[in-house]
This record gives C-alpha cells, structure tokens and sequence, in this order.
C-alpha cells in the first residue's frame, strides 16, 4: 500500500512538475514576443517621425495632406543613417506595389516582391501590421512590425530573436538541476505523507482492542468499526472452540473412565453373577451417554460451519409437536411426569428436522429436570398476532444468575442431576441456534422450585 501512494505521489509531482514548466515556458515566451514587439513598434514610429517634427499618432492617416518631396527625403536619410548597419534591427521600405525602395540589411537588387506579406498587407490595410515567422531550422524567429508612412509607403522594422525552442534548449541545464531538486523534494514529501496516511491504519493494525480510543480518519472510522466488531468475534468465537473442545474432552473422559474401569473388572473375573449384570449396564449407560454426547457435539458443529442457505417450507407446527409428545410418552412416564399438548394447526416456514430437534431438546429437559407427579405442557398458538411455541414444567426451575448461561455449552444449573439424567449440557445450545436460523425469538422465565417457561416466537406472520 505504502508503495503505491508513493509511486502515484511521485506520478502526479512529475506531471504537475513538467506541466507548470511547459505552462512557464509559453506564458513567459508570450511575454518575450510582446516585449519585442513593442520595442519594435516605438522603434518603428521614432525611425517614420525623425527629421520632420510629425506627430506619431497623426503618422499613416489617409487624410493627412501629402507630404513634401524635401520631407520624404529627409525622412529617408533619417532611417537610413539611424538603421544602417544593425544587426538587431533590419528596416525595409516598401511601396504599395511591393516593391522594396529600402533595405538597411540587403541589397534590394535581387529581392522578390513584398506585397503578399502579411504584415505589410496589414499595414496597407490598416495603418499597422504585425507577425512572427520561424526559420526553416526552428531555432530562430523573425518579428515584423509594420506602419504607413504619410508618402503612401510601408516602413517594416524586423528583429531576429531565438525561438521558444531555442530558449528551451539554452535553459535545458538549469532546467534539469531545477527538475532535479524538485523531485528530490517531491520524493522526501512523498514519503513523509505517505507515512502520514498509513499511520492511522498501522496503529488499528497494532491495537485492534481499543480502536474507539485511537485518532483515525472520519471516513475510516465506520470500516474500523466493523473491523473491530469483526476481530472481536473472531476472538470470542476462538475462545468458544477453545472452551468448547476443553468441554468436550472432559465430558468425554468420565464415562470413558466409568465403562474402562467396569471393563476391567469384569475382565479380570471380579464381577460375577449379579455384579457382572450391573456393570454391564453401567457400561451401557455410559456407552449410551458417550454416544448421546458424541451425536450432540457433532450436530452443534453442523449448525456452526452451516453455510449453505437452508431451504424452508411449510411446516404445520401442531404435528411436529404432536409426534414429538408421542415419542416422549413412554420417557415421561418412566420419569413420573404427565407430558401433555394443546393448541392447534399452525403453518410455519422452516426446516423440519430442525423444528423436531428444538422440541424434542425442549421437552426432554422439561421431563429431565421435572419433578414426580408433574406435568410439561406443549403449547402451540399465537401470541400478541405472533405464532408461538412453548414449554412449561412444574420443574426444579433455574435460579436468576444462571437463566443468562443456560444456553451455553456444556452449562448445567445442577451438574450431578444432568449425569443422573443423562443430559449433555448440549440440548439448549442446540436450541438456541436452530432458533437463530429461524429468526426466531426466544423468552425464558423461571423460579426455583416453580418451573421454567420457554417460548419461542416465529416472526412469520
């Protein structure tokens, strides 16, 4: 990143570098032309009033009354001893046919007719003329300036001067040094706002825990934001599988001790007849727990990773819940727990196997952590013009400072009653998430020794 600023910094210093000296370079030869041609123009009017006391501003009227033979003479003498012989400035006369009857520089023997030059065509035309021609070598430039003398004919003063090229190539040494210094220069500030611009972002790369307190751009300040909101999931979500798979390992080992230990005893012939038959339903048990353990930790990881976007359908609620209460039956009576269903037909958009998997954990823990002669209660219906499902026991309940952490993982309000019912600690996770997919609501409300209510509200109307 650093890198790219600093060659599009560079980029644009040597454009605007090279852009400034072209428009200098033109500006100040512009400046050049208009200087010379005033000078040629106050050069031209002293050469045409010399000798005679005319008026300058009267010099090249049509009106004005012919002047005298003797006056034009001495206008003539008067150029020609001020203008012959330099070099810098060439004066030529010139009739209105043409034809030069002057010329301080040349010989007018041999010269061509001068009619159709623009300057003295303007100058026949309007009192004045002016232009600029190049040499056929470009390195130099001849500037005209023309005026009517009051005989009817033109006086032309001419000056050489060097071309906008020539001036470039003659300036090309300090140009260079100056093009130099200055990209020197650009590279230096290039670098320092560079600099400037990445620190901001470097500090939010360095401290990603206290983004808020940092100076930043305004205009980051929404993407560090997200960023951190980001970087602090990540981190919760590293800390949930850390703590998730210390869960694991210790959920797993204690009923791996049990049935390795039981094992044991009854492969070294300690167990015999009624003890045999106990310890191998000990190791059922907890073989069974281990299996319980091991299906519900791989669902939970199913719907972490779940990516794909799960096809709903509708879905009758009462008849999902009605099987899952059936199911049930032979467990709640076991559990001395009378487990019943009212309500009616209600359509849902969801996933079936999901919606079994949330009342089954549901219900299941209403009969787990009920007490004898008790009763669960599925609801299904709607509330507040909301479709609501809901289960309510006449169980231990949960006390208030745990109601928030029952949804973990591998939390239990009552460790030793979860191993006696051989619970996961998983079931209401799996709840919580299967509700998150549905964009569910869900509301828990208990009291010790009361019973607990949980519904969960389908924002689908």
């Amino acid at each position: 990143m650093k890198r790219k600023i600093n060659r599009q910094l560079m980029f644009l210093s040597t454009m605007a570098i090279a852009i400034t000296l072209l428009l200098m370079a033109v500006v100040f030869y512009r400046l050049f032309q208009a200087q010379v041609m005033e000078d040629l123009k106050i050069y031209a009017y002293a050469l045409a009033d010399g000798g005679t006391g005319a008026d300058m501003e009267e010099t090249g009227s049509a009106h004005r009354d012919a002047e005298t033979k003797e006056a034009a003479a001495d206008r003539y003498a008067y150029i020609d001893r001020y203008s012959h012989g330099r070099e810098n400035v060439r004066a030529t006369v010139i009739t209105p046919e043409g034809r030069v009857l002057y010329d301080s520089n040349a010989d007018i023997g041999g010269m061509d007719n001068h009619a159709g030059r623009p300057e003295v065509a303007e100058a026949f035309r309007e009192g004045e003329g002016r232009s600029v021609r190049q040499s056929s070598t470009m390195q130099r430039s001849t500037f005209y300036f023309t005026i009517l003398l009051v005989d009817g004919n033109v006086l032309r003063v001419a000056r050489e001067s060097h071309s906008i090229w020539s001036i470039l190539y003659r300036s090309l040494p300090a140009i260079v040094a100056a093009v130099g210094a200055l990209l020197i220069l650009c590279v230096l500030l290039s670098h320092y706002l560079t600099a400037s611009l990445v620190k901001p972002i470097d500090r939010l790369v360095e401290d990603m825990e206290h983004i808020g307190e940092k100076e930043i751009y305004e205009e980051l300040r929404p993407f560090a934001e997200k960023i951190r909101i980001q970087h602090d999931a990540i981190v919760r979500n590293a800390n949930m599988r850390q703590e998730f798979s210390a869960n694991v390992s210790h959920e797993l080992k204690t009923p791996l001790t049990a049935v390795s230990g039981y094992a044991e005893l009854i492969e070294n012939g300690m167990a015999t007849g009624p003890d045999a038959v106990r310890f191998a339903s000990e190791i059922r048990r907890n073989a069974n727990r281990l299996l319980m353990l091991i299906n519900d930790t791989i669902r939970l990881s199913e719907l972490d990773v779940q990516e794909r976007e799960i096809p709903f359908e509708a879905i009758d609620l009462y008849e999902v819940a009605k099987d899952c209460v059936e199911m049930l039956q032979i467990r709640a009576k076991e559990r001395e727990v009378e487990l019943r269903l009212q309500g009616g037909s209600l359509t849902v958009q969801g996933d079936r196997q999901m919606l079994e998997e949330l009342l089954y954990n549901l219900c299941d823990n209403a009969i787990s952590y009920n007490n004898a002669g008790g009763y669960a209660l599925v609801s299904v219906g709607c509330m507040d013009g909301k479709k609501m499902l809901q289960v309510q026991d006449t169980g231990i309940g949960i006390p208030k400072e745990s109601q928030e952490r029952v949804f973990e993982r591998f939390y239990r309000v009552d460790r030793s009653r979860s191993k006696s019912t051989g619970g996961t600690g998983l079931g209401l996770a799996i709840v919580k998430h299967i509700v998150a997919v549905h964009n569910a609501g869900l509301t828990l409300i208990s009291e010790p020794g009361k019973g607990t209510k949980i519904t969960v509200i389908f924002d689908d109307r």
